[in-house]
C-alpha cells in the first residue's frame, strides 16, 4: 500500500503572503483583513507619533515608518499576521544615536542594521536567535522599560527646560525644574490613561486609544488650555512621503555608526521573531524565522531610504491584529496603506494632539513592556539568571543599551561555560 506522497517544503526565504494566495484567497477573506487592518492602523497612529517623538525625532518620521517598513515586514514577511513599525523598544538605543551622531547619522545605523538582517537571513541566523539567553532579553526589556517612562515625565508634568538624557543627570534637572509643574498636563495624561484603560477592560476590541488621544487633544482646544501640542512643537505635519535617497555611506561614517547598526539589527532580529512566537500561539500558524529576519532587513534597509526609524514586529499590534480577526498579511498591508492615506489627506490634524496624551500612551507601553506581574518570577530563578538579569538591567538604565547587551551576553555565556566545566554532584576526585 503506498503512502500518501507528503507536502512540498516550501522554501525557507518564501513569503507568507505568496503561500497565502497560492492556498486561495476570496473576498470574505479580504473583508476581514481589511476590518482588522483598518483597526490596527488606528492603533498604530499614535503609538508611531509617541515613538518618534520620544525617539528625538520629528513625529512625522514615525508615520513613515510604518508606511514603508509596515508594508516591506508585511509583503515580505515569514508569519501570517505578523504587523511591523516603529516599536518602544527601539526608543533607548535611537535616542541615544540621534542625540550622538543626528539624524542623518541615524539612517546610516538603520540602513546598515537592515543589510546585516538581510545577510543573517540568508546565512541562516534566524533560527539561532532563540538561543539568546531569557534573563539578557529580560533585562534589557525591562530597562528600555524604565527608561521609556522616565523619559515621560517632563511631558507628562509639563516641565520646561533642558532635560538631559542621562539618568541622574535628568533626574536632577528635573528637579531643578519643578516650579514648572503644569497640573493641566497632569490632567491629560491622567485623563488619557483612564480612557485606554478603561477601553481594554469594558471594550478590549474597541481602538480606545485614538479616541483617548482624539478626546484628551480636543479638551485642549475647546478650553484653550496650556498644554504643548504636536503643533506648537514641531509644527504642522507635512502630507505625504518623503522622496528617498541613499544615506550617508562613506568609509568614516560607516566605521562610525556600525556598532549602532548591530544593535539595531540584534533588536529588530530578537522583538520580530519573539512577536512571530506569540502570534503562532494565539493563531495557531507557524512562522518561518530566517523568511522574517530577511522581511525585516528589506524593512530596515527601506526605512532609511526614505528618512524613517528602525523597525520591528510589533508584539501588541500583532496581538490587535488577530483579536480584530486579522488572518493573511494582507491585513498588514492594509494598515500600512491606511496610513498612507491618512498622512496624504488629514495630516494637518495631528499638530491638534497633546503631548501629554502621547507621553501617557508610552507609560502605558513601557509599563506593558516590563511587565511587573512577572517580577516575582524573575527573583525565584538561578542565582545566575537573576545576576544576568540584574546586570543587564542596571547598564540599560545607567550606561547604554550596547553596553548592556554586549556584557550581558558575555556573563551569561561565561556563566553557562562554567556550569559545564563543574563536575557532577556525585562525581569525587580518586585518592592517590
Amino acid at each position: 500500500m503506498t503512502q500518501p506522497a507528503a507536502p512540498p517544503r516550501q522554501p525557507l526565504l518564501l513569503p507568507k503572503i505568496i503561500t497565502t494566495f497560492q492556498e486561495g484567497y476570496r473576498l470574505p477573506d479580504l473583508i476581514r483583513d481589511s476590518f482588522a487592518g483598518l483597526t490596527v492602523a488606528i492603533v498604530a497612529l499614535p503609538l508611531a507619533l509617541a515613538i518618534a517623538i520620544a525617539s528625538g525625532v520629528e513625529p512625522g518620521i514615525g508615520l513613515t515608518t510604518v508606511i514603508v517598513a509596515g508594508l516591506a515586514i508585511s509583503m515580505l514577511g515569514g508569519s501570517r499576521t505578523q504587523i511591523g513599525g516603529p516599536t518602544a523598544a527601539f526608543i533607548v538605543v535611537v535616542y541615544g544615536v540621534v542625540r550622538d551622531h543626528g539624524v542623518s547619522g541615524l539612517v546610516t545605523a538603520t540602513f546598515l542594521a537592515g543589510l546585516i538582517l538581510i545577510a543573517a537571513a540568508f546565512l541562516r541566523v534566524g533560527s539561532l536567535i532563540r538561543y539568546v539567553p531569557e534573563p539578557v532579553i529580560r533585562g534589557f526589556t525591562v530597562g528600555i522599560g524604565v527608561v521609556i517612562a522616565f523619559s515621560q515625565i517632563q511631558d507628562v508634568l509639563g516641565l520646561t527646560g533642558k532635560v538631559p538624557a542621562e539618568f541622574f543627570a535628568r533626574l536632577s534637572a528635573l528637579w531643578a525644574v519643578r516650579d514648572t509643574f503644569s497640573p493641566a498636563s497632569l490632567g491629560i495624561a491622567a485623563l488619557t490613561l483612564a480612557i485606554i484603560i478603561g477601553f481594554r477592560r469594558y471594550a478590549p476590541r474597541f481602538p480606545g486609544m485614538v479616541v483617548a488621544v482624539g478626546v484628551a487633544s480636543l479638551l485642549v482646544v475647546v478650553f484653550g488650555l496650556q498644554v504643548d501640542t504636536i503643533g506648537s512643537r514641531f509644527g504642522e505635519l507635512a502630507g505625504g512621503l518623503p522622496m528617498p535617497r541613499l544615506p550617508d555611506l562613506s568609509p568614516q561614517r560607516l566605521a562610525e555608526m556600525l556598532p549602532s547598526a548591530f544593535i539595531i539589527a540584534f533588536l529588530a532580529g530578537i522583538e520580530s521573531l519573539l512577536s512571530a512566537m506569540v502570534a503562532d500561539k494565539m493563531s495557531g500558524g507557524r512562522h518561518r524565522p530566517n523568511s522574517e529576519v530577511l522581511a525585516q532587513g528589506v524593512a530596515n534597509a527601506a526605512s532609511a531610504l526614505f528618512g524613517g526609524l528602525p523597525a520591528t514586529g510589533a508584539i501588541a499590534r500583532t496581538a490587535t491584529n488577530i483579536r480584530a480577526g486579522g488572518k493573511t498579511p494582507v491585513a498588514g498591508v492594509v494598515h500600512a496603506l491606511v496610513v498612507l492615506v491618512f498622512v496624504l489627506v488629514a495630516a494637518p490634524l495631528v499638530s491638534y494632539f497633546a503631548l501629554p496624551s502621547l507621553a501617557a500612551i508610552l507609560l502605558l507601553t513601557a509599563w506593558n513592556m516590563s511587565e511587573p506581574h512577572r517580577l516575582g518570577e524573575d527573583l525565584r530563578g538561578r542565582r545566575e539568571d537573576i545576576l544576568v538579569m540584574l546586570l543587564t538591567f542596571g547598564l540599560t538604565v545607567l550606561v547604554d543599551l550596547t553596553t548592556a547587551i554586549s556584557v550581558g551576553l558575555a556573563v551569561s555565556f561565561a556563566l553557562r561555560f562554567r556550569r559545564r566545566q563543574q563536575p557532577p554532584p556525585d562525581w569525587h576526585t580518586p585518592q592517590t
